[in-house]
């Protein structure tokens, strides 16, 4: 690809941070959405409308969502994997805290960091990036360590975090396959536009299927309805639609990585909106994250 980049610059480095910064609120606002829309219902409903501003967007750009590049399978699978990805999160997020999901989610980019030497035939990471994406999760675990511990008398969490784990292997396996197919050079709208449309379906079919109680009409509060807005636009159309063009355009490794940043943006969040505390852990995870995302965005001396 010619507008291929070999490095991180700073407008993706901009827009990166955007993005973790809004996934960062992303799970609260699921988890309190949860209370009145349930789970497989929720996200297939958020894929549905992102869906149809996608398409509307694509319309008004002139960009083609049609199959013709070749790229139905490779989409399909695509929209597999991201209804797979979702579903664990939702239903997950029914078991756990939002900040536990957050953390076992950024597993996705050692799924990435390994599987792309597999799929597009690059290099691996060399052992200094290696310890910078092991130090950066080092120092998010480090913050919700805490957290991590049951008090006596506390319900499980190990359904809901299993399911986190999964969501992350679902998100890496997403990535990969728009790196490992047709889809690395197709529209970042056609690339986002299959996994919603195909999500969609697959979400709501199986919200039928098991039997969720879906609300009536006009019966959603304001707070539920304004939730279900940031999720649709601003975080299932907007942000996916900057971090899909992102992994079409930088290296998926270092682009991954930075997702790393996000359960901090949680955290910080919660500091600045709920009066959560800043602790010294937590300023210790942001340095070991910073130092971390430096490591795998090193220039290579090769």
């Amino acid at each position: 690809m010619p507008d291929r980049k070999t490095a991180l610059d700073g407008l993706a480095i901009g827009l990166l941070c955007l993005c973790c910064g809004l996934w960062g609120l992303n799970h609260v606002a699921t988890k309190l959405t949860l209370a009145s829309v349930p789970p497989l219902l929720q996200a297939g409903s958020r894929s549905v409308v992102a869906a149809l501003l996608v398409a509307l967007w694509s319309l008004w750009r002139g960009i083609a969502l049609g199959s013709g590049n070749g790229t139905l399978r490779a989409g399909l699978l695509a929209g597999t994997l991201f209804a797979a990805e979702f579903a664990a999160i939702f239903i997950g997020l029914q078991y756990t805290s939002a900040s536990r999901m957050v953390v076992f989610l950024n597993l996705s980019p050692f799924v990435v960091a390994l599987g792309m030497p597999l799929v597009a035939h690059t290099r691996w990471p060399s052992p200094l990036q290696w310890a910078g994406l092991a130090l950066a999760f080092a120092g998010v675990a480090g913050a919700f360590a805490e957290g991590l511990q049951q008090a006596p008398g506390q319900a499980s969490t190990t359904w809901g975090d299993a399911l986190g784990v999964l969501g992350a292997l679902m998100w890496g396996a997403t990535t990969l396959t728009i790196r490992g197919s047709r889809l690395a050079s197709a529209p970042p709208e056609q690339t986002l536009f299959y996994q919603l449309a195909v999500s969609a379906v697959l979400l709501l079919v199986a919200s039928l299927l098991v039997g969720e109680s879906w609300p009536a009409p006009g019966s959603l509060g304001r707070q539920p309805l304004a939730l279900m807005a940031f999720q649709t636009v601003v975080i299932t159309f907007a942000s996916f639609l900057v971090w899909f063009w992102l992994v079409r355009h930088y290296p998926a490794t270092q682009v991954a990585s930075f997702t790393l940043l996000t359960p901090l943006a949680g955290l910080l969040a919660g500091v600045g909106l709920l009066g959560e505390p800043l602790t010294p852990r937590l300023l210790l995870a942001c340095a070991a994250v910073a130092v971390g995302i430096m490591l795998v965005n090193r220039p290579s001396r090769h």
